[in-house]
Protein backbone atom coordinates (compact mmCIF):
# COMPACT_ATOMS: atom_id res chain seq x y z
CA UNK A 1 0.00 0.00 0.00
CA UNK A 2 1.19 3.53 -0.72
CA UNK A 3 1.76 6.60 1.33
CA UNK A 4 -0.81 9.49 0.51
CA UNK A 5 1.42 12.47 -1.19
CA UNK A 6 2.53 14.88 1.91
CA UNK A 7 5.46 17.53 2.83
CA UNK A 8 7.39 17.13 5.27
CA UNK A 9 8.08 19.40 8.01
CA UNK A 10 11.77 18.75 10.30
CA UNK A 11 11.67 21.34 12.82
CA UNK A 12 15.15 20.99 15.33
CA UNK A 13 13.45 22.83 18.41
CA UNK A 14 10.33 22.70 20.12
CA UNK A 15 9.53 26.18 19.70
CA UNK A 16 9.60 25.72 16.10
CA UNK A 17 7.67 22.33 16.04
CA UNK A 18 4.46 23.88 18.05
CA UNK A 19 4.75 27.29 15.53
CA UNK A 20 4.37 24.83 12.61
CA UNK A 21 1.68 23.11 14.21
CA UNK A 22 -0.43 25.86 14.92
CA UNK A 23 0.11 27.42 11.43
CA UNK A 24 -0.91 24.65 9.30
CA UNK A 25 -3.68 23.39 11.36
CA UNK A 26 -5.06 26.69 11.08
CA UNK A 27 -5.58 25.68 7.40
CA UNK A 28 -5.90 22.16 7.28
CA UNK A 29 -9.04 20.65 9.40
CA UNK A 30 -9.67 17.39 8.89
CA UNK A 31 -6.51 17.27 6.80
CA UNK A 32 -4.61 18.35 9.94
CA UNK A 33 -0.81 17.67 10.51
CA UNK A 34 0.35 14.45 11.62
CA UNK A 35 3.41 14.61 13.87
CA UNK A 36 5.89 11.06 13.46
CA UNK A 37 9.05 9.93 15.71
CA UNK A 38 9.37 6.09 15.34
CA UNK A 39 6.61 6.02 12.64
CA UNK A 40 5.95 2.35 13.41
CA UNK A 41 2.13 3.07 14.32
CA UNK A 42 1.64 6.59 11.94
CA UNK A 43 3.63 5.39 8.83
CA UNK A 44 0.94 2.17 8.56
CA UNK A 45 -1.57 4.04 9.19
CA UNK A 46 -1.46 6.61 6.18
CA UNK A 47 -0.61 2.93 4.17
CA UNK A 48 -4.16 2.55 4.98
CA UNK A 49 -5.50 5.73 4.13
CA UNK A 50 -6.79 6.10 7.68
CA UNK A 51 -4.86 9.68 7.86
CA UNK A 52 -4.24 11.67 4.80
CA UNK A 53 -2.31 15.23 6.36
CA UNK A 54 -1.11 17.22 4.03
CA UNK A 55 1.68 17.84 6.54
CA UNK A 56 3.71 15.38 8.61
CA UNK A 57 5.98 16.65 11.26
CA UNK A 58 9.26 14.86 11.81
CA UNK A 59 9.91 15.44 15.51
CA UNK A 60 13.17 13.18 15.67
CA UNK A 61 16.00 15.98 15.36
CA UNK A 62 14.87 17.69 18.76
CA UNK A 63 16.97 17.00 21.58
CA UNK A 64 14.56 18.39 24.03
CA UNK A 65 12.41 15.65 24.01
CA UNK A 66 14.95 12.82 24.60
CA UNK A 67 16.47 11.42 27.29
CA UNK A 68 16.09 10.06 30.78
CA UNK A 69 17.30 12.14 33.96
CA UNK A 70 16.81 12.50 37.32
CA UNK A 71 15.22 15.67 38.42
CA UNK A 72 14.07 16.80 42.34
CA UNK A 73 11.06 15.59 41.72
CA UNK A 74 11.49 12.30 40.31
CA UNK A 75 12.69 11.10 36.94
CA UNK A 76 11.92 12.78 33.45
CA UNK A 77 11.50 10.76 30.01
CA UNK A 78 12.01 12.60 27.02
CA UNK A 79 8.82 12.03 24.47
CA UNK A 80 11.39 10.91 22.01
CA UNK A 81 13.18 8.28 24.33
CA UNK A 82 13.07 4.83 22.53
CA UNK A 83 11.02 2.19 23.82
CA UNK A 84 14.48 0.33 24.10
CA UNK A 85 15.92 2.82 25.84
CA UNK A 86 13.47 2.87 28.33
CA UNK A 87 13.61 -1.32 28.59
CA UNK A 88 17.61 -1.06 29.18
CA UNK A 89 17.57 2.04 31.77
CA UNK A 90 19.78 1.28 34.78
CA UNK A 91 17.45 4.20 36.54
CA UNK A 92 14.37 2.88 35.17
CA UNK A 93 14.85 -0.72 35.88
CA UNK A 94 16.22 -0.02 39.46
CA UNK A 95 13.21 2.71 40.87
CA UNK A 96 10.54 1.80 38.38
CA UNK A 97 10.41 -1.96 37.34
CA UNK A 98 7.15 -1.94 35.87
CA UNK A 99 7.89 0.22 33.16
CA UNK A 100 10.90 -1.22 32.05
CA UNK A 101 8.74 -4.94 31.61
CA UNK A 102 5.92 -3.11 29.71
CA UNK A 103 8.02 -1.46 27.78
CA UNK A 104 9.98 -5.06 26.89
CA UNK A 105 6.88 -6.79 25.90
CA UNK A 106 6.67 -3.68 23.12
CA UNK A 107 6.10 -5.47 19.42
CA UNK A 108 9.95 -6.74 18.72
CA UNK A 109 13.37 -5.35 19.16
CA UNK A 110 13.47 -3.65 16.08
CA UNK A 111 10.16 -1.85 16.61
CA UNK A 112 11.46 -0.53 19.64
CA UNK A 113 14.14 0.59 18.38
CA UNK A 114 12.34 3.17 16.44
CA UNK A 115 8.95 3.23 18.63
CA UNK A 116 8.92 5.94 21.12
CA UNK A 117 7.74 6.49 24.81
CA UNK A 118 5.63 9.34 23.98
CA UNK A 119 4.02 7.27 20.54
CA UNK A 120 3.12 4.70 23.09
CA UNK A 121 0.85 6.77 24.83
CA UNK A 122 -0.41 8.62 22.15
CA UNK A 123 -0.66 5.54 20.37
CA UNK A 124 -4.40 5.61 18.06
CA UNK A 125 -6.50 3.23 19.41
CA UNK A 126 -7.25 -0.18 17.34
CA UNK A 127 -10.69 -2.04 16.06
CA UNK A 128 -11.29 -5.14 13.20
CA UNK A 129 -13.34 -2.75 11.48
CA UNK A 130 -10.73 0.13 11.68
CA UNK A 131 -7.45 -1.33 10.81
CA UNK A 132 -7.94 -1.85 7.49
CA UNK A 133 -7.72 -1.16 4.20
CA UNK A 134 -9.21 1.65 2.08
CA UNK A 135 -11.04 -0.96 0.03
CA UNK A 136 -12.42 -3.29 2.95
CA UNK A 137 -13.74 -0.77 5.26
CA UNK A 138 -16.00 0.60 1.97
CA UNK A 139 -17.19 -2.21 1.64
CA UNK A 140 -18.25 -2.55 5.12
CA UNK A 141 -19.63 1.23 5.19
CA UNK A 142 -17.43 2.73 7.04
CA UNK A 143 -17.17 2.96 10.73
CA UNK A 144 -17.90 6.09 13.28
CA UNK A 145 -14.22 6.00 13.55
CA UNK A 146 -13.36 6.50 10.06
CA UNK A 147 -15.45 8.09 7.40
CA UNK A 148 -18.97 6.17 9.09
CA UNK A 149 -21.92 7.04 11.57
CA UNK A 150 -21.81 2.71 12.53
CA UNK A 151 -20.28 0.96 15.25
CA UNK A 152 -19.93 -2.41 14.03
CA UNK A 153 -19.45 -3.66 17.16
CA UNK A 154 -21.87 -2.10 19.20
CA UNK A 155 -24.29 -1.26 16.63
CA UNK A 156 -27.27 0.00 18.56
CA UNK A 157 -25.42 2.57 20.08
CA UNK A 158 -23.34 5.95 18.95
CA UNK A 159 -19.99 5.49 20.81
CA UNK A 160 -16.91 4.02 19.52
CA UNK A 161 -15.62 0.88 21.48
CA UNK A 162 -12.23 1.07 19.45
CA UNK A 163 -9.45 -0.26 21.99
CA UNK A 164 -6.41 1.18 23.68
CA UNK A 165 -3.87 -1.15 23.24
CA UNK A 166 -0.23 0.34 24.18
CA UNK A 167 1.51 -1.21 27.15
CA UNK A 168 3.81 1.33 28.74
CA UNK A 169 0.56 3.48 30.04
CA UNK A 170 -0.39 0.72 31.92
CA UNK A 171 2.55 0.57 33.79
CA UNK A 172 2.64 4.59 33.87
CA UNK A 173 -1.02 4.75 35.27
CA UNK A 174 0.28 2.56 38.57
CA UNK A 175 3.46 4.81 38.68
CA UNK A 176 0.95 8.18 39.46
CA UNK A 177 2.93 9.22 36.16
CA UNK A 178 2.01 12.67 35.09
CA UNK A 179 2.85 14.25 31.25
CA UNK A 180 4.39 17.76 30.17
CA UNK A 181 2.36 18.92 26.75
CA UNK A 182 3.99 22.31 24.76
CA UNK A 183 2.03 24.42 22.13
CA UNK A 184 2.19 27.72 21.19
CA UNK A 185 0.39 29.51 23.75
CA UNK A 186 3.08 27.76 26.79
CA UNK A 187 2.97 24.08 27.98
CA UNK A 188 0.84 22.59 30.85
CA UNK A 189 1.18 19.27 32.81
CA UNK A 190 -1.65 17.10 33.53
CA UNK A 191 -1.90 13.64 35.30
CA UNK A 192 -1.58 10.63 32.70
CA UNK A 193 -5.18 9.23 33.70
CA UNK A 194 -7.04 12.66 32.99
CA UNK A 195 -4.91 12.28 29.42
CA UNK A 196 -7.91 9.84 27.98
CA UNK A 197 -11.05 10.09 27.84
CA UNK A 198 -12.70 6.78 27.09
CA UNK A 199 -13.75 7.22 23.59
CA UNK A 200 -12.43 4.93 21.17
CA UNK A 201 -12.50 8.08 17.81
CA UNK A 202 -11.70 10.76 20.30
CA UNK A 203 -8.86 8.73 22.38
CA UNK A 204 -6.93 11.63 23.93
CA UNK A 205 -6.75 15.13 25.17
CA UNK A 206 -3.90 16.51 23.12
CA UNK A 207 -5.03 19.27 20.23
CA UNK A 208 -4.11 19.38 16.93
CA UNK A 209 -1.81 22.33 17.97
CA UNK A 210 -0.21 20.69 21.07
CA UNK A 211 3.31 18.26 21.40
CA UNK A 212 3.70 15.83 24.28
CA UNK A 213 7.26 16.73 25.75
CA UNK A 214 8.19 14.84 28.35
CA UNK A 215 6.85 11.95 31.11
CA UNK A 216 7.51 12.49 35.18
CA UNK A 217 7.59 9.51 37.46
CA UNK A 218 7.27 11.11 40.87
CA UNK A 219 9.70 10.79 43.72
CA UNK A 220 7.14 8.94 45.50
CA UNK A 221 6.54 6.26 43.42
CA UNK A 222 10.24 4.89 43.18
CA UNK A 223 10.34 1.40 44.74
CA UNK A 224 7.84 -0.10 44.03
CA UNK A 225 7.70 -3.43 42.90
CA UNK A 226 6.36 -4.13 39.73
CA UNK A 227 4.99 -6.76 36.97
CA UNK A 228 3.39 -6.34 33.43
CA UNK A 229 1.81 -9.07 32.07
CA UNK A 230 0.21 -9.35 28.50
CA UNK A 231 -1.91 -11.45 26.46
CA UNK A 232 -1.60 -11.88 22.49
CA UNK A 233 -1.62 -14.48 19.87
CA UNK A 234 2.16 -14.26 19.13
CA UNK A 235 5.10 -13.95 21.34
CA UNK A 236 6.65 -10.68 19.72
CA UNK A 237 5.05 -7.88 17.09
CA UNK A 238 1.83 -8.13 18.64
CA UNK A 239 -0.54 -5.34 20.22
CA UNK A 240 -1.95 -6.86 23.21
CA UNK A 241 -5.41 -8.44 23.59
CA UNK A 242 -5.26 -7.58 27.22
CA UNK A 243 -2.94 -6.50 29.54
CA UNK A 244 -2.31 -5.83 33.25
CA UNK A 245 0.17 -4.00 35.42
CA UNK A 246 0.67 -3.95 39.34
CA UNK A 247 2.80 -1.82 41.28
CA UNK A 248 2.80 -1.84 44.72
CA UNK A 249 5.02 -0.81 48.64
CA UNK A 250 5.04 -3.17 51.44
CA UNK A 251 6.01 -2.59 55.27
CA UNK A 252 6.64 -5.20 57.27
CA UNK A 253 5.32 -7.67 54.58
CA UNK A 254 2.24 -5.96 54.37
CA UNK A 255 1.06 -3.90 51.68
CA UNK A 256 1.17 -0.23 52.18
CA UNK A 257 -0.15 0.80 48.97
CA UNK A 258 -1.02 -0.48 45.32
CA UNK A 259 -2.33 0.28 41.91
CA UNK A 260 -3.58 -2.19 39.36
CA UNK A 261 -4.06 -0.65 35.51
CA UNK A 262 -5.22 -2.68 32.10
CA UNK A 263 -4.73 -2.30 28.50
CA UNK A 264 -6.06 -2.98 25.50
CA UNK A 265 -9.69 -3.94 26.74
CA UNK A 266 -11.25 -0.57 26.95
CA UNK A 267 -11.15 2.50 24.97
CA UNK A 268 -8.40 3.77 27.51
CA UNK A 269 -6.15 2.39 29.92
CA UNK A 270 -7.72 2.82 33.26
CA UNK A 271 -6.76 1.92 37.35
CA UNK A 272 -8.59 -0.65 38.68
CA UNK A 273 -10.64 1.13 41.21
CA UNK A 274 -11.09 -0.03 44.79
CA UNK A 275 -7.77 -2.28 44.15
CA UNK A 276 -5.28 -0.13 46.92
CA UNK A 277 -7.90 -0.09 49.33
CA UNK A 278 -8.52 -3.96 49.13
CA UNK A 279 -4.75 -4.25 48.77
CA UNK A 280 -3.79 -2.01 51.87
CA UNK A 281 -2.16 -3.33 54.99
CA UNK A 282 -2.89 -7.00 54.24
CA UNK A 283 -0.53 -10.09 53.13
CA UNK A 284 -0.97 -11.54 49.89
CA UNK A 285 -2.66 -14.91 49.60
CA UNK A 286 -4.58 -16.83 46.93
CA UNK A 287 -8.04 -15.52 48.22
CA UNK A 288 -6.73 -12.13 48.12
CA UNK A 289 -5.35 -12.33 44.67
CA UNK A 290 -8.10 -13.97 43.70
CA UNK A 291 -10.48 -11.06 44.70
CA UNK A 292 -8.45 -8.53 43.14
CA UNK A 293 -8.77 -10.62 40.09
CA UNK A 294 -12.48 -10.18 40.08
CA UNK A 295 -12.41 -6.67 40.86
CA UNK A 296 -10.02 -6.11 37.50
CA UNK A 297 -12.27 -8.41 35.27
CA UNK A 298 -15.33 -6.42 36.02
CA UNK A 299 -13.54 -3.07 35.36
CA UNK A 300 -12.92 -4.84 31.96
CA UNK A 301 -15.27 -3.95 28.67
CA UNK A 302 -13.73 -5.84 26.09
CA UNK A 303 -16.00 -6.13 23.32
CA UNK A 304 -15.69 -7.67 19.32
CA UNK A 305 -12.76 -5.43 18.58
CA UNK A 306 -10.05 -8.31 18.09
CA UNK A 307 -9.50 -11.51 16.81
CA UNK A 308 -10.00 -12.97 20.54
CA UNK A 309 -13.71 -12.90 22.19
CA UNK A 310 -14.42 -10.57 24.70
CA UNK A 311 -15.27 -13.45 27.33
CA UNK A 312 -11.57 -15.14 26.91
CA UNK A 313 -10.14 -11.28 27.05
CA UNK A 314 -11.91 -10.66 30.28
CA UNK A 315 -11.09 -13.97 31.57
CA UNK A 316 -7.53 -13.64 31.03
CA UNK A 317 -7.60 -10.29 32.38
CA UNK A 318 -8.73 -12.09 35.89
CA UNK A 319 -6.21 -14.43 35.33
CA UNK A 320 -3.07 -12.49 34.77
CA UNK A 321 -4.18 -10.08 37.61
CA UNK A 322 -4.13 -12.60 40.27
CA UNK A 323 -1.06 -13.80 39.07
CA UNK A 324 0.66 -10.65 39.20
CA UNK A 325 -0.41 -9.87 42.49
CA UNK A 326 0.62 -13.13 43.53
CA UNK A 327 4.35 -12.35 41.65
CA UNK A 328 4.79 -8.97 42.82
CA UNK A 329 3.88 -9.49 46.14
CA UNK A 330 6.19 -12.08 46.16
CA UNK A 331 9.30 -10.79 44.61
Amino acid sequence: MSLPQFKLLRPRTVEEAVSLLAKQNASEGLRATRIVAGGTDLIPSMQQKLFEPQHVLDIRRISQLQGIRQTEEGTEIGALTTLTEVEHSDLLQKNYPVLTEAARTVASPILRNMGTIGGNICLDTRCLWYNQSLTWRKSCGFCIKKDGDLCHVAPGGTKCWAAFSADTPAALLCLNAEIEIASSAGFRRTPLREFYTGLGDSYRKLAPNELLMRVILPRSSAGYRGVYRKLRIRGSIDYPLAGVAVALSRSNGNVSEARIALTAVNPAPVLVKGASELLAGKIVDEELAEAIGDLAARTAKPLTTSALTPEYRREMIRVFTKRAVLAVASG
